[in-house]
């Protein structure tokens, strides 16, 4: 079965989307492996294969009709397009990316290599696990308190919990954690969009909290047109 493609609204020279669990790819797109880090690949040349890009959770591309990806299944997709220069970005940020400021870092590879403006930029957050259902230990929020996040934003206690899945304990909330970064980097707040569907609890879309790790990913894919 066909399922429509989850679209944003970046702009009309640009196609971003994330699939839904039966969505089919309407073309081929460049991915990498993903390895929970931040390291960051230049596209430079429509061919890449998924083997030489072992390691890499962000891509940035400059070519037109050239689309670039990220898999997710839980973690926070970020799409960035900027129309001013013609770029476009793809950032896979799980909580260790998010600790690692993948999403600042892509924006810094974007103004070095490409001369982009950080207020010029463009943002959409995909579906990802939302803060009700990013139920954490203690030393993952230890992680973000040394990452220097703010955390009376991106943090909660929630007591012992009520017996219900992911009641109670510490709660991340990835979705202002990654708004924060980009606001850090320079991107207004009023061309950041969340698309707002917690992955955990939307069966429309992979998840492997609620699944396993071994589920289908999400898709979220850019490309100038």
């Amino acid at each position: 079965m066909y399922t429509e493609l989850l679209k944003y609204a970046l702009g009309d020279s640009v196609e971003s989307f994330s699939t839904r669990r039966d969505s089919v790819l309407p073309y081929p797109v460049i991915q990498g492996h993903q390895v929970h880090d931040s390291k960051v690949a230049i596209i430079d040349r429509p061919d890449y294969a998924a083997e030489e890009l072992e390691g890499y959770d962000a891509f940035v591309t400059a070519l037109q009709g050239v689309a670039i990806g990220v898999r997710t299944a839980d973690c926070v997709p970020i799409l960035l397009y900027d129309p001013i220069r013609r770029v476009v970005a793809a950032v896979h940020s799980g909580w260790k990316g998010t600790v690692l400021h993948i999403a600042q870092k892509t924006i810094y590879v974007m103004e070095q290599q490409f001369r982009c403006n950080a207020g010029d930029l463009l943002a959409a957050i995909g579906p990802s696990i939302g803060p009700d259902s990013f139920q954490v230990g203690e030393e993952v929020a230890e992680h973000f308190k040394n990452a220097d996040f703010p955390m009376d934003m991106i943090w909660s206690f929630r007591g012992p919990g009520d017996g219900t899945p992911m009641s109670g304990g510490h709660h991340i909330d990835l979705w202002k954690a990654n708004i924060w970064l980009l606001e850090s980097a320079g991107v207004k707040e009023e061309n950041i969009q969340v698309c707002g569907i917690d992955t955990f609890t939307t069966p429309d879309f992979f998840s492997a909290r609620r699944e396993d790790v071994q589920c289908g990913r999400i898709i979220n894919s850019i490309k100038l047109i």
